[in-house]
């Protein structure tokens, strides 16, 4: 139909000029109000030959100049006509016709004849609108079959027939460079099962396996936030398997002025797959505690302190204190929350450490609740920085809980790890010995309480979870940037397992211990099934739409100094307590005299900041902590050796 050089002529042909648009709305304006004219009499021609039409049709074109130059409908890109140039083009139609007919009544009273038969003018409305409106689709499409004529087209299915849905399947359409053909819907309501949407029909999610393969789909789309993780990742799995690409539609919030761009459109994350069900909050509760209250959040920039804030501000409480000694995170921190309108928090730049600077924040600023999430976590660093460990983890955390009962503060909240169960490392086992004076030191609280030597209780809560994801140096971080750079991937050992929790699962779990606890208590959290590491290595290359070990090679480097092949919850020795949140237990710990623990971890912090003896410590530190028994490190060897029972010969 068109040769080669016409075909690229007419796709270099970007934006129609608009003063061209503006001689085809006058034409096409033109022609429906003499076809007006024609129904009007019967499609009889001798209509034309009254002279009164050629004056009619120039007040017509006056108005049609002045309406349409005022709202400028001529300045819209006919290859992207939408809803809102029809909606334009209607009003502009619309006052013309009736300002010719106010202007006909006006003739009519002042000099006793009629310009024009109203009938004229409500058939000229009708055509003109659908007219100027056919014309612009025409080309729309005209110019969307030109431009894809000679490429092949990926086959789409959107997994959801909702308002998300049907969004994406508008973007799409006006997405010229997209090149696809949309195919069909597949739904789980099945109300809407056999129905259509623009004639693309409604199938039904059960089927979802044999549609895809049954249409040949290149791609699917997600469109719906109502599908369970567990069908998310079995969707997911089949479609990687049958090379099938797959994308999600980003919340409502991060569309463009209200409207999906298909370039926000985006390949689907491991964090996506690794998700459960949220945490569902007592906001009652929440509320009644932190209203109008000062809370201290200690390591408020990090990864998991930053989420904890931007959760509190929804119980509006009266001041938030900012603690970090990261000073540009921080400062990032202060810039999101000014974004957000928020002024009710105070920036507290420096060390949980620093006596004098932490007293002073109480002094000041009288907190009601702390929540303490400032620590050194990499299990690595720490197993090559055992004092620093023991200063911050264990220092800083002493201090701000001696500090909350001389204070008098309602809450404390510590953020500990699964990693402090068992420990095989020196952070795990320092966040283990914060664990336990946390415990004896709300224990001691109660019996000095008891005895009548103290008006105050501080209730002292600890919380245990294991990775989040998207946390500072997480694996997930790290792995993407290596298959970004071409690979290999490193995973430490082929048989590592961690459990995964989102962020803001994480700093719900924080929240609501906050609010459940009595004192006293470790509360874990049910974390569903372990994830295998190498098996997430390999999911994200292929998620990336590529083959592992054969575009993206996996290595193993060999365990880290500290880490273990996998990560527990519960001691051995500890048994759990329901809750009434189905998901949250309450661990049974031992617990020590504090008067005896005191003085033991005040031994470990004392020769700590002097810079003492690493072995002396760590020595110290496992005769605190039994069960911390290290594993691929240098302080194996200040375990106690295994007793082997051998049966003599002869």
């Amino acid at each position: 139909m068109f040769s080669r050089y016409q075909l690229r002529r007419i796709k270099n042909l970007s934006i129609i000029p608009r003063w061209v648009i503006f001689i085809l709305d006058m034409s096409v304006g033109t022609f429906c109000f003499l076809l007006a004219y024609l129904i009007k009499n019967e499609f009889n021609f001798g209509v034309f030959q009254e002279g009164q039409i050629g004056q009619n049709l120039l007040i017509l074109l006056a108005f049609n100049i002045s309406l349409f130059s005022l709202f400028k409908v001529y300045a819209g890109i006919i290859r992207f006509t939408g809803l809102q140039d029809t909606f334009r083009i209607f009003f502009v139609v619309f006052f013309a016709n009736v300002g010719y007919y106010v202007l006909d009544l006006f003739i009519l009273q002042w000099y006793g004849f009629r310009l024009i038969p109203a009938s004229v003018l409500v058939i000229n409305m009708l055509l003109s609108f659908v007219g100027l409106s056919s014309y612009r689709v025409i080309i729309k499409y005209f110019f969307s079959y030109i431009t894809t004529i000679n490429v092949t087209k990926k086959r789409v299915a959107i997994f959801g027939a909702g308002d998300v849905g049907i969004s994406t399947k508008r973007a799409l359409e006006h997405d010229m460079t997209a090149n696809i053909q949309m195919v069909l819907f597949i739904e789980d309501d099945q109300r809407k099962v056999g129905k259509n949407i623009d004639g693309i029909k409604i199938c039904s999610s059960s089927q979802l396996e044999l549609l895809l393969k049954q249409y040949l789909i290149d791609e699917l789309i997600i469109a719906t936030t109502k599908l369970p993780s567990k069908r998310k990742n079995e969707i997911v799995d089949f479609c990687l398997d049958n090379k099938i690409e797959v994308f999600t539609v980003p919340p409502l919030k991060s569309w463009i002025n209200g409207q999906l761009s298909t370039k926000q459109l985006q390949n689907v994350k491991i964090e996506d797959l690794l998700e459960r069900e949220q945490i569902k909050l007592y906001n009652e509760i929440l509320f009644k505690q932190l209203n109008n209250k000062t809370v201290l959040v200690t390591g408020a920039a990090g990864s998991i302190g930053s989420e904890i804030v931007r959760q509190l501000l929804q119980y509006k409480p009266k001041t938030i204190v900012l603690n970090d000694c990261a000073e540009t995170p921080l400062h990032d921190l202060k810039l999101e929350l000014e974004e957000l309108g928020c002024n009710n928090f105070i920036l507290a730049l420096g060390d949980v450490r620093n006596e004098l600077f932490v007293d002073k924040i109480f002094q000041d600023f009288h907190p009601q609740f702390v929540y303490h999430a400032a620590a050194y976590k990499h299990v690595p660093m720490m197993e090559n920085s055992p004092l620093e460990a023991i200063c911050t983890n264990v220092g800083g955390t002493k201090l701000l809980a001696d500090l909350s009962i001389k204070y008098g503060v309602e809450r404390f909240v510590m953020i500990s790890t699964d990693k402090a169960v068992n420990p095989t490392n020196v952070m795990g086992a320092s966040k283990r010995i914060a664990e336990m004076y946390v415990q004896s030191l709300y224990q001691n609280q109660e019996l000095q309480f008891q005895s009548n030597l103290s008006t105050t209780r501080t209730k002292f809560i600890t919380t245990r979870f294991g990775n989040v994801l998207g946390s500072n140096g997480s694996v997930i971080p790290r792995f993407k940037k290596q298959i970004e750079a071409g690979g290999p991937v490193t995973v430490t050992h082929p048989d590592i397992t961690r459990y995964f929790m989102t962020i803001p699962e994480a700093c719900q779990l924080v929240l609501e211990a906050g609010s459940m606890g009595n004192g006293g208590e470790i509360f874990v959290f049910d974390m569903g099934q372990p994830v295998k590491i190498a098996d997430l290595a390999r999911k994200m290359v292929r998620l990336s739409g590529l083959v592992p070990d054969e575009d993206i090679k996996i290595e193993y480097s060999g365990l880290r100094p500290g880490e273990k092949l996998y990560e527990e919850l519960l001691n051995n020795a500890e048994n759990t307590l329901n809750t009434y949140h189905e998901k949250i237990l309450i661990a049974k710990t031992r617990t020590i005299e504090y008067a005896s623990l005191s003085i033991q971890i005040d031994g470990l912090i004392g020769p700590a900041k002097r810079q003492e003896s690493v072995n002396s410590i760590v020595k110290a530190m496992k005769e605190l902590v039994p069960e911390f028994i290290s594993n691929n490190s240098e302080f194996e060897q200040l375990d106690a050796p295994k007793v082997i029972n051998m049966n003599k010969v002869g």
